[in-house]
């Protein structure tokens, strides 16, 4: 129990266990992609397994929630916070973006409104927008939607003075936005583009990471309320084996179609509602309970969730390059070598493009953030806290992030 962070100090500081986290979360996404292309059958118990390995993506979404709003939510410097977020998505997926279709062979052949929907992170919003290479960003945009409008959620729903009412105006929102699927003209659309995997279908995960930043500011101040938590939440192993019940769950065809067939509003909205519980079963333990021993908190874990964005991008192009390497057709098995192969290029590839894109595209933000707070008459007094500058002694460092989400 000793080693459970305090509430206080968790609240500031950076969390082991959230970012490796990520890196767990973005070896989901690559397994799903794995099992499909090399055809892991999915009515075997495997296969239904794998193939809701795409719940990973609401493990992201919740994260991302949960980091942004227990930061961003009484914070009005939305200037500020789109600079941040702008520094952190663009570059990465941007070099990604033009490699893919200027020399991967899936992308060929783009037109140019394609083209243009994949340097500016809108390929779901038009005509056949996915194309091969970066099918998997469409989960990019939705999650980008998010970032857009979280400054007007803070607006609204965060300046609520009472948590209560803050917790019931994110599930009222989350809620209306959850009956996106059922609007007749989205239920019945078929074609090139596919309303239903608009931003509003996927609000359930990330009110997960909201009412986690909720449940973490209540527990602040209570030591009993902490440490009950903590024990609810120290069988790790417990809420893995319910995550992973509930994937093989709704991979199942009594669940809802299987493969790439068109779910109806109802299939699609209890695969939702299954991702939603996924993410709340491994994201909200070490969310409220984090630990210093946990094992994804060890240090290779944690390079990797720092690497899990670029993992992310790149992963897709790398396993349409792995077929031919390893001499392997598309659908015809061989899972495990195909996954091993670009698991670990895929890592290779993140570990270059996080050092030579993402940490000197950040770390210029942020030395462009604390010359901007070092101008004299830029220093603000915050609720009665003397700033501090940049550097100084005393200052608390700003928690690291790896993939936004």
């Amino acid at each position: 129990m000793s080693e459970v962070i305090s509430g206080q100090s968790y609240a500031r500081r950076f969390v082991e266990s959230l970012e490796g986290l990520r890196a767990v979360a973005a070896a989901g996404v690559v397994v799903t992609h794995v099992a499909f292309q090399t055809g892991v059958d999915p009515k075997s118990h495997f296969g239904a397994l794998t193939a809701r390995f795409d719940f990973f993506v609401a493990v992201f979404y919740a994260l991302s929630a949960f980091l942004l709003w227990r930061r961003h939510r009484t914070d009005r410097r939305f200037g500020r916070y789109y600079r941040r977020r702008i520094a952190r998505i663009a570059p990465a997926y941007l070099v990604c973006a033009v490699v893919v279709l200027l020399w991967l062979p899936e992308a060929f052949g783009a037109s140019p409104l394609q083209v243009l929907a994949q340097l500016t992170l809108t390929q779901i919003y038009v005509p056949d927008g996915l194309i091969g290479g970066l099918t998997h960003m469409w989960s990019l945009c939705v999650e980008v939607a998010f970032y857009l409008v979280l400054p007007l959620i803070a607006l609204t729903i965060g300046r609520l003075t009472s948590r209560r009412a803050r917790v019931a105006g994110i599930l009222a929102l989350t809620a209306a936005l959850s009956a996106w699927p059922w609007l007749p003209f989205v239920a019945a659309a078929e074609g090139a583009v596919n309303l239903q995997i608009w931003p509003p279908s996927y609000a359930p995960w990330f009110a997960v990471g909201l009412l986690a930043a909720e449940a973490e500011g209540h527990l602040a101040g209570r030591p009993a309320a902490r440490a009950r938590v903590a024990r609810l939440s120290a069988p790790r192993w417990l809420y893995w084996a319910a995550a992973m019940a509930v994937a093989w769950a709704a991979g199942r065809e009594w669940f809802g179609p299987l493969g790439l067939e068109h779910p109806s509003p109802g299939q699609f909205s209890a695969r939702i509602a299954a991702g939603a519980v996924l993410a709340a079963l491994i994201v909200v333990p070490y969310a409220l309970a984090p630990r210093r021993s946990d094992l994804i908190a060890t240090a290779p874990l944690r390079l990797a969730g720092r690497w899990s964005y670029s993992l992310f991008l790149w992963h897709v192009a790398v396993l349409g390059a792995v077929f031919p390497l390893t001499g392997i057709g598309t659908f015809t098995g061989g899972f495990w070598p195909v996954l091993a192969v670009t698991l670990v290029v895929s890592l290779g590839v993140a570990g270059v493009s996080h050092t030579l894109i993402e940490q000197p595209v950040l770390d210029r933000q942020r030395r462009r953030e604390h010359r901007h707070k070092d101008r004299p008459g830029q220093q603000r007094r915050v609720a009665g806290v003397e700033p501090v500058h940049a550097g100084r002694p005393g200052r608390t460092p700003e928690p690291r992030r790896a993939r936004p989400q």
